[in-house]
This record gives C-alpha cells, structure tokens and sequence, in this order.
C-alpha cells in the first residue's frame, strides 16, 4: 500500500480500551460511518460496536466476509468439563463495511491461527466439533467442544464419549519432547 493510500488512523473517540500489550491492526467504521461505531481489529481479539470488551480471537466460531458485510458469530461457554469447554453459538452479529480495509483479512488471518487442532467426531445420537485453540498470553492450547445441533450435551453417555475423545486429541497433539 503506498503512502498517499493508507486508511487515516483510527480516531480517538473510536479507540476501544485497549491494554497496555494490545495494538490495533485494523479498522473499518459500521454502516455509513455516522455514529453507527467501529470494528476493531486487535492482536487479542476483536471489539465490535455497543460491547464494552473485546471478543478473543479464540471465542469467535466463525467469521464470514460477504465483500460488504462482516458477520461473526461468537462462543457462548455452555459448560465446563474437566479440561475442555463446551461452547455453542451466540447470535451472529451483521456489520456493514463501506470502507473495509485490511479488517476483514486480519479477522480471518487471526481466527485461522488461533486454531491448532479441529475435528468433528461422532458421539452418541449426534456429533461435534472438537477444537484446540491458541490463547495469546496464555501457554499451551484452550480445548472446546461444540455439539451438532440435535445432539443429546447433557446425555452421560455423550459427555463420556466426549471425555474419551477430547483426552485421545490432546495425546495426539501433545509435543513428543516433553
């Protein structure tokens, strides 16, 4: 990108509450840049218009650029098991980008990233999405569980099932060396 083609920085008033190790890599104002907010792309997460904190590269499920619309639908933690957690989708969130920049490249870019290990695997009466994700800050993999709609979460025979696969991912992807 050459000099007199860069986006201008991001305005004060529009600067989420970043912390002292967060920078912004991308930006893009929503709907027609009057008041609607920003989208801001950081490298600890993203933080979308009328949210007071950020939303961790980790806990976005999916991110799908349309070439005017950002849509993102994050993590809801369902419950915690011993070593992983299991998540479902939050409501989608639709952003409107008339000037998108770099943003949606680096959502893409840092949510590819933040994931080490994926599979979707059968359980009884349904199935889901095992997942190793990378926390920035944060040593080793974060380990979630997304069930298939349909799928029977609190059936014992699931959680034991899922128990057994969520430990045999975790060998399979633990560092030899150690």
């Amino acid at each position: 990108m050459g000099l007199f083609n860069r986006k201008p920085k991001l305005p004060p008033a529009d600067r989420p509450p970043l912390r002292a190790d967060e920078r912004v890599l991308a930006w893009a104002a929503v709907g027609n840049g009057e008041g609607d907010g920003v989208v801001v792309a950081s490298n600890l997460g993203l933080w979308l218009p009328g949210r007071g904190e950020r939303i961790g590269w980790h806990d976005i499920l999916k991110a799908v650029w349309s070439g005017r619309e950002l849509t993102v639908t994050p993590a809801d933690r369902v419950a915690e098991r011993d070593g992983y957690v299991v998540v479902a989708d939050c409501p989608a969130e639709t952003y409107l980008l008339l000037d998108p920049g770099d943003l949606p490249h680096q959502v893409r870019a840092r949510v590819t990233r933040s994931v080490a290990y994926t599979a979707h695997q059968p359980v009884p009466g349904g199935a889901g999405r095992i997942a190793a994700r990378r926390v920035p800050g944060v040593d080793g993999l974060t380990w979630t569980v997304r069930y298939d709609p349909g799928t029977p979460a609190d059936d014992e025979a699931v959680a034991a099932e899922t128990d057994r696969l969520v430990a045999a991912a975790r060998a399979a992807t633990a560092p030899a060396n150690l």
